[in-house]
């Protein structure tokens, strides 16, 4: 059978007070109230795409919700991948409306011309910033067009059929369409002409039985989803994934086909263009684990298709321990500092989290004709994590401890193998006071990408969180001497850096936004800055929002926040009907855990779908810190009493504050947050009704990790249990909405999931309501489906929370 949306559009409506259950085909969507659906559908901020030499800006109007048309058309869910089998390209990739192009040198703003009923993925500027590439994804194909940035102009290249099903990276754009550092050619990854027509249809009459087998090796793995389970989807996978490269003369549009078509997973171009990293997938492929995971060859070819040296020859990766990673070669990269050198990393621990060697990864590199052997440069003792190429031969390496959370940023010496490394910065993953913020890179006009640095000093960009939120930040730091310069802030306004403009970090074009005033683009020059677009407040209906960030304690002491969102005519001193959002988080040490992070309270009222709540009356209790703090390893043994207690603080507060009527509070969670939810009215009594979007609630049902669960079922079996709100249903008392999509994605989160534990609260006298979204996938995205979802919520807790009123 062909793993395409194919359920019926059906929800289960339940008459409580008659005490029936009733099955309602072609129930219709419904819409919010009035002031929800206003916001809901009003137009996002557009958002920027920077050319490389930072000379011009494309700004592009996202789709926020696509509709129903769109999220339920045909697809097919292969290894791992969900493929729109009408384009030939990833089901529900995001596009954009239109683009707007604004030249900085002179302020011009230039219109850019593109198709009738447009669908556009994001701009690929080529490394000069003259021209830049866009893919047009129509109903019966992915086109490719290229325009240019000194006029607007834009022209589709025609013969051109783009496939964007590429598994190693996810298929978007980038992957599919890559400019050379000529500036005037593209590789691109087209659907093969000679393929063939249909796609291949299933036996009416099947040959046998489909037969999967072990042999004795462990091989745990999590509850992946959408995967291959026979020889047709096999035969369909090939069909539709495979692809032929080949190079486009942007001049000319002439094509010119590289080496034979395969399932493609990486091609990466050498710095100097003569060389190419390229990857691709064969078989035997796998029924248990995703597409990355398939059999991999990875080889340096030259400019015309031919092998030069062999990489990797990857099996299945059917034998990687829980949290490891596959043995061979991996984390491929080129220099961008030389012109055709390779490094790769290996593991030296048989990629076991649970080995205890002295080193767990080492690093090598191999360069130009690639006739030796490679060179060992560096041992990482923790899990390596990346690569940053600095001048001069050295790098800036991160590892990993996972026991402890610990990240290290390390510099070492490409040229002096196996030197001693020098630690720059060393913090807790979860430690984001101390997060010294990510280096930043340039593009260069022939196309190398490398980090921006005079002499010993880089800049370092990061969220800036702090006690009283984020507050972005541009640092100088200096390599030698381990002191940065601030160069800039937010401050009582919150902006963002969204690059910078030159190599001295003093103009900057910076995102500005305050509760008041709607998001808008900045140049940032010293101290002065210029509004470069004036886009106006797409919801004057949220600026009477009040919002504020509220910090407490629980009751062992661990500091925790919110931020508090109360309605437009809320009145001081008034008790709200009000709900709680939130989202488990696990941390080493209560110092962590009791972080501020997000700038929610600062920056203007955009609000996301769940956030709607507080426009129909209700005290919106948001993002609610629920840490669970202990050992790694461990740290779920104490994950019911650390929840309750956290939610217990998020509830006190906010009547203690005077806000919240304690006898009327919800929760609401998304995922990992509905799992928390179900749990909390399983082993609480803090609430009086609830919601729970898409959540796994058996965890029997996930025996080989969940979240970040290190052990498996077998080996903490009461962990598994404990943690399950369905083997608690009959505790659930208060009335819970559960929504799931029916086209569920998420690795875990089974649709069945929420069926089961429908049946178990109503087969236990709970009161219970299930919503199953067609066409839905983890995340909704319809905006008939979130348009609904509101409606369901909003209706539940008016029932439950405000009919106390």
């Amino acid at each position: 059978m062909v793993k395409s949306y194919m359920r019926r559009p059906r929800l289960l409506l339940v008459f409580l007070a008659a005490g029936f259950v009733i099955l309602a085909d072609d129930f219709p969507y419904h819409h919010p109230p009035k002031e929800v659906e206003e916001v809901l559908n009003a137009a996002p901020t557009p958002v920027p795409s920077v050319s490389p030499q930072h000379d011009s800006i494309i700004f592009l109007q996202p789709v926020r919700y696509p509709p129903i048309t769109e999220v339920a058309q045909p697809m097919l869910r292969l290894g791992g991948i969900r493929i729109d089998t009408n384009t030939n390209g990833l089901h529900l990739a995001p596009y954009y409306l239109s683009f707007a192009l604004k030249r900085l040198s002179d302020g011009a703003d230039l219109h850019i011309a593109t198709p009738k009923d447009a669908k556009l993925g994001a701009p690929v500027w080529s490394p000069n910033g003259k021209q830049f590439a866009f893919i047009n994804t129509t109903q019966h194909g992915i086109e490719l067009w290229i325009g240019s940035s000194s006029t607007g102009e834009t022209h589709k290249i025609d013969g051109v059929n783009i496939n964007s099903v590429r598994v190693d990276r996810g298929g978007g754009l980038g992957d599919a369409v890559e400019w050379l550092g000529d500036n005037r050619t593209l590789i691109v990854s087209l659907v093969p002409s000679g393929r063939g027509g249909a796609a291949p249809p299933e036996l009416a009459i099947p040959k046998g039985p489909h037969v999967q087998e072990s042999l004795g090796h462990a091989g745990p793995a999590p509850t992946f989803e959408d995967l291959l389970s026979n020889p047709h989807d096999e035969d369909l996978f090939d069909y539709y994934a495979t692809a032929q490269l080949a190079y486009l003369d942007v001049a000319s549009s002439k094509l010119t086909p590289l080496g034979k078509p395969g399932i493609f997973t990486t091609v990466r171009p050498s710095p100097d263009q003569k060389h190419l990293l390229v990857g691709w997938l064969h078989k035997p492929y796998s029924y248990q684990l995703p597409a990355t995971d398939f059999p991999q060859e990875v080889q340096v070819w030259d400019r015309e298709g031919k092998s030069e040296y062999k990489v990797a020859s990857l099996p299945l990766a059917e034998h990687v321990p829980l949290a490891g990673v596959r043995t061979g070669p991996r984390s491929y990269q080129w220099l961008p500092d030389k012109s055709a050198t390779l490094t790769w990393v290996e593991a030296l621990d048989g990629g076991d989290p649970r080995e205890k060697p002295p080193h767990r990864d080492r690093i090598v590199l191999l360069g130009a004709p690639f006739s030796g052997q490679p060179t060992e440069v560096f041992q990482t003792k923790e899990r390596y994590r990346g690569m940053q190429p600095l001048a001069n031969g050295k790098a800036l390496v991160e590892d990993y401890e996972r026991v402890q959370r610990v990240l290290r940023t390390i510099e070492i010496d490409l040229d002096k193998p196996n030197a001693t490394g020098r630690v720059i910065f060393t913090r807790n993953e979860r430690d984001a006071y101390h997060d010294p913020g990510t280096p930043v890179s340039k593009t260069s006009p022939d196309g190398r990408r490398q980090l921006i640095q005079t002499g010993d000093e880089i800049y370092l960009s990061g969220e800036g969180a702090t006690p009283a939120g984020d507050k972005p930040f541009l640092d100088r730091f200096n390599l030698a001497t381990g002191k940065a310069e601030r160069l800039f802030q937010s401050g009582s306004q919150y902006e963002e850096i969204v690059a910078m403009l030159d190599d001295s970090g003093e103009r900057l074009l910076i995102r500005r936004e305050s509760p008041a005033d709607s998001p808008n683009y900045y140049i940032r020059s010293g101290q002065d800055s210029k509004a470069l677009t004036h886009f106006p407040n797409p919801t004057p209906q949220t600026l009477g929002i009040k919002k504020q960030l509220v910090t407490y304690k629980r009751a062992d002491g661990v500091p925790l926040s919110f931020t508090l969102y109360l309605p437009p005519d809320y009145k001081a001193g008034t008790r709200l009907p009000a709900v709680v959002w939130a989202y488990p988080y696990e941390f080493s040490d209560a110092s962590t855990a009791g972080q501020v992070t997000g700038h929610a309270a600062q920056s203007f009222t955009q609000l996301n779908y769940h956030q709607m709540i507080v426009l129909h009356g209700y005290a919106l209790i948001d993002d609610a810190a629920m840490p669970i703090i202990g050992d790694a390893e461990t740290v779920n043994n104490t994950y019911l009493d650390q929840l309750v207690m956290d939610a217990q603080a998020a509830v006190d507060k906010a009547v203690e504050m005077g806000v919240a009527d304690r006898d009327r509070v919800g929760v609401f969670g998304h995922s990992y947050g509905a799992f928390m939810t179900a749990n909390l009215l399983a082993h609480s009594n803090l609430f009086h009704a609830a919601v729970a979007e898409s959540g796994a609630y058996n965890r029997t049902l996930t025996p080989f990790g969940f979240q970040t669960e290190r052990r498996t079922f077998w080996e903490a079996p009461d962990v598994y249990t404990k943690m399950s709100p369905f083997w608690f249903a009959d505790k659930i008392k208060a009335p819970i909405l559960l929504t799931h999509g029916e086209a569920d994605d998420n690795t875990g989160t089974f649709p069945i999931q929420s069926e089961r534990l429908y049946a178990a609260i109503r087969g236990n006298g709970g009161t219970v309501r299930l919503v199953m979204l067609p066409a839905e996938a983890h995340g909704y995205r319809a905006k008939e489906t979130i348009e609904h979802v509101l409606y369901e919520e909003i209706a539940w807790f008016d029932k439950y929370l405000k009919s106390s009123e």
